[in-house]
């Protein structure tokens, strides 16, 4: 019965709260349980690993070749995610949920991976 109140505060907090907040919260606890770092704590210049939900994914040239972009989101803060050369990988679809790898840069001031390493994962999971 110790954890009683902490459990009642949890279930108030989560009534009263935004649906858009309650939708970061759980993706910065799966963000945690993928082992991965959180997007606003990730340092540019270091190899990271992020997890989150895909919320666009766009084909943009760049320099004349066909680039696939996808913005990664995780609850605390967005990813650019840069595969060049390629027009379309199956399953990088908007709302897909996935872990990337790589080493953080910025690119027009913003936190960009190129050619990660990505893990999809389950949907629904």
């Amino acid at each position: 019965m110790t954890n009683q109140p902490g459990r009642l505060k949890r279930a108030l907090r989560r009534l009263t709260a935004d649906e858009e907040e309650v939708a970061n919260a759980e993706l910065r606890s799966e963000t945690s349980a993928a082992g991965a770092t959180a997007v606003d704590q990730c340092s540019v210049g270091s190899p990271v690993c992020v997890a989150g939900t895909l919320r666009a994914v766009v084909l943009r040239p760049l320099a004349g070749v066909p680039t696939l972009e996808a913005e990664l989101y995780d609850g605390t803060g967005t990813v650019t995610l840069v595969w060049l050369g390629r027009r379309r990988i199956r399953g990088i679809d908007p709302g897909r949920t996935l872990v990337a790898r790589g080493r953080l840069t910025r690119r027009d001031g913003q936190p960009t991976l190129f050619n990660p390493e990505y893990e999809l994962r389950a949907v629904g999971a």
